[in-house]
Order: structure tokens, then C-alpha cells, then sequence
């Protein structure tokens, strides 16, 4: 699974697209603006920095930062782009990270579902990684695909619209998730905690890891703290059950601190 979205991930194109991103979504900027009175104070590691989306932001106002990918073709595309830094991007493998000493980075952020696209156990790796080189009361922020909103995609039912154009986009779209994922039923995805996804995600090249919101805090326990959920589409807070119940997001944003 990694091996081959690896392969998406140094595609000319692909590197491309990642360059041309800018905007930071509805919960970064959330967190941004949470944390304004501490970034000069941090060390923060950005992990899976793809073309440099969110180095523009962090970086000046953060005391150090590093941004790091597996990908070569993307560190050299985010070293072009902020050509008078480069010494700030390196490749590095989220799963092994051991160039970096433990309690390293005050503030850790893996963006944009990056950590969807290694199987399950290659996760709680990834997880296990962040929590060694994080500072103990430090901070990780992330993204992950939602089952919990998957489980709309998989009902055709919810792809009708009033407008006959879009249902018919809406339709193919349905057709083709179906498609290549023809082993995965409707049932499994509402009774499962994760699953393995060949998404629409250019042009379904991908497979990601999607994780229902209780799975994914079980995940997270035993080496975080403090845990808490933001709308990846509107960046408020979820904060009672029922904010969780109602989310019907594609995916969802977690911080959390690090013990």
C-alpha cells in the first residue's frame, strides 16, 4: 500500500499540484490562530509538507521548523520554492524518523490526511514515532479520513440531487468508487472501525486509510492526551457527541498532546 501511493507521490504532475497549493483549510487556520501567543516559542515539525502548502505560514513565525516528506521529488519542489531555506526540508520517512532525537519538536503537524496512506500497523508506527520525538505537554495536530462520512459515499441513494447534471456526475463518481472497490460493501463500512480505501483522490490512484472518530481516539491514547476534534470544513470544534453523531466531513482534524 505505502510502496504504491509512493509512487503517486513522485508523479511529475502530482508534484505539480501539491507546488501550486496555498491555502491553509478551515482548521489549520483554527489552529493557527489558537496557538498565536505560543508559535514563536515552538520547534515544529511539518510532516508530509508535500509542496510547501503550509510552510509559507508556519515557518516565519514559528523559533525553528522542519518540513519533511518522503517523497524526493517533493522536498526538491518545496527547496525551488523557498529556494533562500532550503536547509529547512529534508526526506524523511514518518515511520522511521530516527535521524531526530527524542522530546525533539513542541508542535507536529501531518497535514492534508498524510497518514492515511500507510497500512494500519505502519500507522500506530507512525504514531508510536511522533509520540518519541515529540516534548512531553507538546502538541500534535493531524488530519484522517473519515468512515463515518464514507458511509454517505457508499449510498447511492444520497448522490440524488434536484439538479439532473449533478446527480449524473454524482452517479459516475458512485460507479466508479463501487468499482474499485469492489470488495468492500455497504455493511462492512458501517460495521467496521477502519477500512482501506481506493478513493477518488486523483483520479483513484490512491489507497488511503479511513478511521472512525472512536478508533481513532482508541489509537491514540496510550501516548496522547487531551484529545480534541475539529470540522476539517468548517474548522469549529466538535465537541459534544451529538457535533460528532451529526459530522458527515470526509475527514476530521485531531490535536492533541503528547505525554
Amino acid at each position: 500500500m505505502a510502496d504504491q501511493n509512493h509512487q503517486v507521490y513522485i508523479a511529475r504532475e502530482i508534484v505539480h499540484h501539491y507546488s501550486q497549493l496555498r491555502q491553509l483549510q478551515p482548521a489549520e487556520q483554527t489552529i493557527l490562530n489558537l496557538f498565536r501567543n505560543q508559535w514563536s516559542n515552538m520547534k515544529m515539525l511539518d510532516i508530509g509538507v508535500g509542496g510547501g502548502r503550509t510552510t509559507q505560514y508556519f515557518s516565519r513565525i514559528v523559533q525553528e521548523y522542519k518540513g519533511i516528506d518522503y517523497s524526493e521529488e517533493m522536498i526538491a519542489a518545496c527547496q525551488q520554492r523557498f529556494r533562500s531555506q532550503s536547509q529547512m526540508f529534508e526526506v524523511v520517512d514518518a515511520r522511521d524518523m530516527s535521524q531526530f532525537p527524542d522530546n525533539s519538536f513542541d508542535f507536529i503537524l501531518f497535514s492534508f490526511n498524510g497518514i492515511d496512506v500507510v497500512s494500519h500497523c505502519d500507522r500506530l508506527q507512525v504514531l508510536q514515532e511522533i509520540s518519541r520525538i515529540g516534548k512531553s505537554g507538546g502538541y500534535f495536530f493531524f488530519s484522517s479520513h473519515s468512515l463515518q462520512g464514507l458511509e454517505r459515499e457508499f449510498n447511492w441513494k444520497t448522490h440524488i440531487s434536484f439538479n439532473p447534471f449533478k446527480t449524473y456526475v454524482n452517479m459516475i463518481m458512485f460507479t466508479l468508487l463501487r468499482f474499485f472497490n469492489r470488495s468492500i460493501s455497504p455493511h462492512q463500512i458501517k460495521s467496521s472501525d477502519y477500512a482501506i480505501v481506493q478513493d477518488e483522490s486523483h483520479n483513484f490512484r490512491l489507497k488511503q486509510y479511513y478511521v472512525r472518530p472512536q478508533e481513532q481516539l482508541n489509537q491514540l491514547q496510550s501516548n496522547f492526551d487531551n484529545i480534541r476534534m475539529f470540522s476539517w470544513q468548517s474548522g469549529l470544534e466538535l465537541i459534544t457527541q451529538q457535533d460528532l453523531s451529526a459530522n458527515t466531513d470526509m475527514w476530521l482534524y485531531y490535536l492533541c498532546q503528547i505525554k
